[in-house]
């Protein structure tokens, strides 16, 4: 049951689902646009969400700010439900998100029976979302109707946010690899993109990963149409960055280290 630190988020990364302003630019998201539906929200880093229903007990307002922890999901193993309101075809879209965890690492998402800590899977008109590791308790995977399941990556990104991982772009070694374009970036959203130091990094010896399905697309959070994150390198791995097709090859290292696959 180890815990995963959230303490560089703060108090940001608590608030409600918000339809207003996140379900509305999801559900006006073209599927030709070169941003994923899950940069458009107003939560943190557009996608990382613990609803405040949540937060107590295990999140505390202290002296200090905020002391937020997460927990790995012990075993591997998920026990979740579905309970959004989804077409046949977005069913499989989850479904094939699901099986891509079963054949590729050792995690098991387990439909529920009594198990008090699970995720359900919903479909509120508030955007992509989800929290980070495991809160304890209920704890919801928003996935929008229908543009949240476009791509087959969307559920599987989400999915990652609930196992413990966070956006590829704020590793601490980024500025290595990307450069913010911070004139292109929409006002107030410089925040999201934010780094980790590197005691609170989750790159588990992997190299720094353009083509990982945590990966914001190149405008993401754009003002005007223009990249927010330019490439450093240019290779077949750097013309991936923000794809949302599935797993890369270090995804898949990444989550078979943190949950100790032995593959």
């Amino acid at each position: 049951d180890e815990l995963i630190d959230l303490s560089r988020l703060g108090t940001r990364v608590f608030g409600n689902p918000d339809s207003e302003t996140t379900g509305a630019l999801v559900e006006a998201h073209n599927e030709k646009s070169s941003q994923n539906p899950e940069e458009l929200g107003t939560y943190y880093e557009g996608d990382i969400l613990i609803p405040l229903s949540n937060r107590e007990p295990r999140y505390n307002l202290t002296r200090n700010g905020i002391r937020t922890q997460s927990s790995r999901w012990p075993g591997g193993i998920v026990p979740y439900e579905i309970k959004g309101q989804f077409s046949t075809q977005e069913l499989q879209n989850i479904q094939h998100a699901i099986n891509e965890y079963h054949s590729k690492t050792c995690v098991r998402f387990k439909a529920r029976s009594n198990e008090r800590d699970y995720i359900s899977i919903v479909s509120g008109r508030t955007g992509c979302w989800s929290s980070i590791g495991r809160l304890g308790g209920r704890q919801e995977v928003n996935l929008q109707s229908p543009n949240c399941l476009r791509t087959r990556g969307t559920p599987i990104h989400e999915l990652m946010h609930a196992l413990g991982f966070f956006h590829e772009q704020s590793r601490h070694e980024r500025d290595r690899y990307v450069r913010v374009l911070d004139e292109n970036v929409k006002p107030g959203m410089l925040v999201n993109f934010e780094k980790s130091s590197p005691s609170k990094e989750y790159g588990f010896g992997v190299e720094y990963d353009y083509a990982s399905v945590m990966h914001y697309s190149p405008t993401s959070f754009s003002k005007n149409g223009k990249p927010t994150l330019m490439a450093l390198q240019s290779n077949a791995s750097s013309r991936l960055m923000g794809q949302r097709n599935g797993f890369s090859k270090g995804d898949v290292q990444k989550i078979n280290a943190m949950y100790r696959c032995k593959r």
